[in-house]
């Protein structure tokens, strides 16, 4: 044998092969998912890139407007403090008001510019942090945690919306259990690939925990992260051996990021109860299901109450006008 005559026996030098090629492999991998993990960074990198150079030609616009009425009004002070007239004096009042107003304004906006800028360096700076996850590449629960507290300051002070999508693997602890834990990891790694694929550059993606991710979608409504969670369901279902199931939750007046998470996670459990592959969404009264309903079908009701609000007003004021008073009686009030 050819390992023998280097007093090597074949049992040892075969393990030494096999070896050293798993760390070849496992090396590449590494190689692999660090490049698949620049690669994201670098597209979220322009996407705040982008963002700032919209902030930034929106603040020069709205100063160079400012710059030409602040001219005008230099020019219009000239020619009226040349007269002695008391009209004079008072339009000069009223173009100081109309100078003022939008002088408010910009300060506002410049305050909001300002705000977003700090935001968006804020994601440049997570960029070299430890704010991924190790196993699939997407950001870790840290990043979401800021991502959320960054996002309810911002509707706190400019009343701004977002959702969040929570979804959880379809039976993992099986896969685990039958098909092995490496299995299970790139199981894991497939899943937040093909999330990643469905959201927008400004949105995040972050592992949860175990087998849950969550997506945080800034500027969505309430239906169009439903219709993206439907659309990350089928698109798991089509590519991949497993499902997942779902959760949809939008931002409400008082919430903090452990209710909002709460409620996203309370319409994933109805959806894992109705039988998994299935997406829920929970509007703060109810929770209905997603799976199933057509576009068409996920804005009806607001429509038709847009519709008939003003009809039933307008007739059950008629109705008043018509109907004879009545003396007022006592009433009697039952507890809640």
């Amino acid at each position: 044998m050819p390992f023998e005559s280097f007093g090597i026996p074949t049992p040892v030098a075969l393990g030494a092969v096999a070896v050293l090629g798993y760390l070849f492999g496992r090396r590449r991998h590494l190689q692999t998912t660090e490049l698949n993990q620049a690669r994201r960074e670098l597209k979220r990198a322009r996407a705040v890139i982008r963002e700032l150079e919209a902030i930034s030609q929106h603040v020069r616009s709205s100063l160079t407007h400012h710059e030409s009425s602040i001219v005008t009004f230099k020019e219009r002070l000239a020619s009226l403090a040349r007269s002695d007239d008391g009209a004079a004096w008072q339009q000069l009042c009223d173009e100081a008001e109309r100078i003022l107003r939008p002088t408010q304004k910009l300060s506002n906006e410049i305050a909001q510019a300002y705000d977003e800028i700090r935001q968006q360096t804020h994601l440049l700076m997570s960029f070299t942090e430890v704010r991924t996850d190790p196993l699939t590449g997407v950001s870790n629960r840290r990043a979401l945690d800021e991502t959320l507290n960054n996002l309810l300051a911002m509707r706190t002070r400019y009343d701004t919306t977002f959702a969040i999508i929570i979804v959880d693997i379809d039976h993992f602890k099986q896969v685990n259990d039958k098909q092995g834990h490496l299995f299970g990891d790139d199981v894991l790694r497939s899943v937040a690939h093909h999330l990643d694929d469905c959201v927008r550059e400004t949105d995040l993606v972050a592992r949860f925990g175990g087998e849950e991710f969550v997506m945080v979608l800034p500027q969505t409504e309430f239906d169009g992260a439903s219709i993206l969670a439907e659309r990350m369901r089928v698109r798991i279902e089509q590519k991949m051996r497993v499902t997942i199931s779902g959760g949809v939750a939008s931002i409400q007046d008082g919430d903090t990021p452990g209710s909002l998470l709460a409620r996203a996670d309370s319409a994933l459990y109805s959806a894992k109860s109705a039988g998994r592959n299935r997406v829920f969404r929970h509007d703060g009264q109810r929770i209905e299901p997603v799976t199933g309903t057509t576009l068409a079908d996920l804005e009806p009701e607001a429509e038709v109450l847009a519709t008939l609000t003003p009809i039933v007003a307008a007739a059950k004021q008629a109705t008043s006008d018509l109907a004879p008073k009545q003396p007022a009686t006592k009433t009697t009030s039952h507890p809640a």
